[in-house]
């Protein structure tokens, strides 16, 4: 897998660091409890994640007279990176010399590449089977997870973990520059309950990025779980902010296709001489990768709750809060092509937080 990079992390600060020594006891002992039931369950979706098991496939191809620059097999990881990927990608198709360039897929990944391109002065169009909100993006669950379901753990080498800590970095600047337009991207309070078990550093992740996690004692949270962690996060309304992105290409004037592509044969034929490859799951076929594989994720979504404004996570489910819903999801099933929700699948999730709910202090 290719990695090069054109892009350097000094200007992306990890703050945070510097206020290690001093930082406030995050607690909150009274908490708005959510209501949790199957009558509130306005929707539910399953998406199926581009996982690859050597990660993200970011390198450079010829085709015919095409140059194809890939940027896809994200796996649960493709809000996160979108911006660190697309600034890869943008950068290897600007050096192509072209100036009118093609994007296949139009769900994050192709959209934050597109726009990173038009900044670099490039006439771009973007040729897409669906768009929003019928893309894979739309099913997504919107929360800031840069190292969830990126490549299998055995695959992980220092170039992989190097591009990653740099591509991390350049998107987690850019979710800070658009806090403050509207509730698009948030930062929310995070309470994990679960066991107190020793677990192993995580191979990938950059310490100082996020607030560290801090274990409340039982006088700080209203939960009767004798472990409760709070970890402050980011999360995104998925649809505010695709419909944004969506407009900003199109404002700036980009074009976008409807066209699926069903061979190569079909990509060779498009009039740009530069195509970016941002399909996900469709490459599987379209460009024969093999290590491409699907991993579902159910999510159901129950009526808004406006006084939710904190995420819960337990061993088996989890609940965000989020404009559209509160989304309750957790689960993760490799090689599982199938989309349709399995009502075991949120008889699980649902009891997992609703036994947490229930014993709530007040």
């Amino acid at each position: 897998m290719g990695l090069a990079l054109a892009m350097g992390a000094s200007s992306c600060s990890t703050g945070n660091s510097l206020y290690r020594g001093n930082r406030p006891n995050r607690s909150s002992r009274h908490l708005p409890r959510i209501n949790i039931s199957p009558d509130r369950i306005i929707k539910e979706t399953v998406g199926l994640r581009p996982y690859r098991l050597s990660g993200p496939r970011l390198d450079v191809q010829q085709l015919g007279q095409k140059t194809i620059i890939h940027n896809y097999g994200h796996g649960g990881s493709g809000f996160s990176l979108s911006w660190g990927t697309g600034h890869i990608a943008a950068t290897n198709a600007a050096a192509s010399g072209e100036s009118q360039i093609a994007i296949m897929g139009c769900g994050v990944i192709g959209l934050t590449t597109a726009r990173q391109l038009q900044e670099k002065g490039k006439q771009v169009t973007i040729y897409a089977k669906e768009l929003w909100p019928r893309i894979t993006s739309s099913l997504a669950t919107g929360t800031w997870s840069p190292a969830h379901l990126v490549c299998e753990p055995d695959r992980i080498t220092p170039e992989f973990k190097s591009t990653w800590e740099k591509t991390c970095l350049f998107s987690f600047q850019a979710y800070q520059n658009l806090l403050g337009l509207g509730d698009m991207v948030t930062w929310i309070d995070h309470y994990i309950i679960g066991d107190r078990v020793h677990k192993e550093t995580p191979a990938l992740q950059i310490k100082g990025l996020l607030p560290d996690p801090v274990e409340l004692s039982k006088k700080q949270h209203p939960f009767r779980a004798s472990y409760v962690i709070n970890q402050p996060s980011m999360m995104f309304n998925i649809p505010v902010y695709l419909q944004k992105l969506t407009n900003d290409f199109l404002n700036f004037g980009g074009k976008i296709v409807i066209r699926e592509f069903k061979s190569l044969e079909e990509v060779d034929a498009l009039p740009e001489k530069c195509v970016v490859n941002c399909i996900g799951l469709g490459a599987r076929s379209l460009f024969n990768d093999e290590e491409l594989m699907p991993i579902s994720g159910q999510l159901s979504f129950l009526i808004p709750q406006a006084e939710i404004k904190y995420r819960l996570s337990t061993p088996h489910g989890y609940i965000i809060p989020r404009k559209d819903g509160l989304v309750l999801g957790g689960n993760a099933i490799r090689n599982n092509w199938d989309t349709n929700p399995d009502p075991k699948q949120t008889e699980i999730m649902m009891a997992a937080v609703n036994e947490v709910i229930s014993q709530m202090r007040s």
